[in-house]
């Protein structure tokens, strides 16, 4: 149990980063379909240990939201840069990816601090704290990998797996939270990214 209510830990955890939302853990959709679209189409698959096949499962994470009864959506607005080209603009939110994932890591640690001893962050995107990551690594050197190389991440204390790499549809959570999520058509649009924090 949290030793305050959600909301005052909402707002003690708004000193670490402002655009934060209170959530129910009841409305996060976890669904079966979102790990197909990362198996079949992101070319990071299998070369992130945030990514699969290193990160919980649909069913996993379904059990662990279960035990939860509150969560924090964190929004990080990006705004494009016109300088940059299209075919670069990838590597452009890798580096914006890198500064929420060090910020969910202090959002968790702020929350942990302040009661919630549960606390548990994930990210958005494939993870990017490494510029190569320790298995993509091993694949290059054709070395086999084994479910204990998880082990071997060099930033274990604050790489935590993406939403979607977990099975939550993040869309329809989002939706759920009141957000109105959209598709983006272009490189030249400005990008919302999303982190979670399941509190208690």
């Amino acid at each position: 149990m949290m030793n305050k209510d959600p909301e005052s830990i909402t707002s003690e955890l708004k000193a670490v980063h402002e655009d934060l939302r209170l959530i129910p853990a009841e409305i996060i959709v976890v669904s079966d379909w979102v790990r197909m679209k990362c198996r079949y189409g992101c070319d990071n698959y299998g070369k992130r240990l945030g990514c699969p096949p290193f990160s919980p499962t649909p069913d996993e994470t379904r059990a662990v939201i279960s035990e939860y009864r509150y969560a924090v959506l964190a929004r990080f607005k990006v705004t494009p840069d016109p300088k940059i080209a299209a075919k670069h603009s990838r590597r452009a939110l890798s580096s914006s990816a890198v500064k929420m994932q060090n910020t969910m890591a202090e959002l968790e640690r702020a929350a942990f601090l302040a009661g919630c001893y549960k606390a548990f962050s994930m990210s958005a995107m494939p993870c990017a704290l490494c510029e190569t990551c320790v298995i993509e690594e091993m694949h290059k050197k054709d070395q086999a990998i084994f479910p204990l190389d998880g082990i071997k991440c060099k930033n274990k204390e604050i790489m935590r797996p993406s939403m979607e790499a977990c099975g939550i549809d993040v869309f329809k959570t989002l939706t759920n939270a009141g957000f109105k999520p959209e598709v983006l058509k272009s490189t030249k649009e400005n990008v919302e990214i999303y982190g979670l924090i399941l509190l208690d």
